[in-house]
């Protein structure tokens, strides 16, 4: 079991900065992928960004490409995403999630809201 905690939401005008932090607990060794997705209103739950833990092999969605940056630290058990370039269609609530490379993730934070304004 994974227990995940998010951080660093808030709101931002767009073209502005925000990074994200994950903080892992329980047993994060058992998965060997970290991600993040996010949904906004009225929309699925979509995959923005993930991060092999064993060789930091990183993907990203397209929209988010050249824009979005995901790191971990296995030592401290955290992930973060740091986020510029911000859009208005950015807006949504950003989820931790821990799970395995081929794209299954099992284990979910509780959510952090990110609000990019014009």
């Amino acid at each position: 079991q994974v227990q995940l905690v998010e951080s660093g939401g808030g709101l931002v005008q767009a073209g502005g900065s925000l990074r994200l932090s994950c903080a892992a607990s329980g047993r994060p060794f058992s998965r060997n992928a970290m991600g993040w997705f996010r949904q906004a209103p009225g929309k699925e739950r979509e995959f923005v960004a993930g991060i092999r833990r064993s060789d930091g092999n990183t993907y990203y969605a397209d929209s988010v490409k050249g824009r979005f940056t995901i790191s971990r630290d296995n030592y401290k058990n955290t992930v973060t995403l740091q986020m510029n370039s911000l859009k208005p269609e950015d807006t949504a609530v950003y989820y931790c999630a821990a799970g395995y490379i081929d794209g299954r993730y099992d284990s979910w934070g509780q959510g952090t809201q990110v609000t990019v304004s014009l």
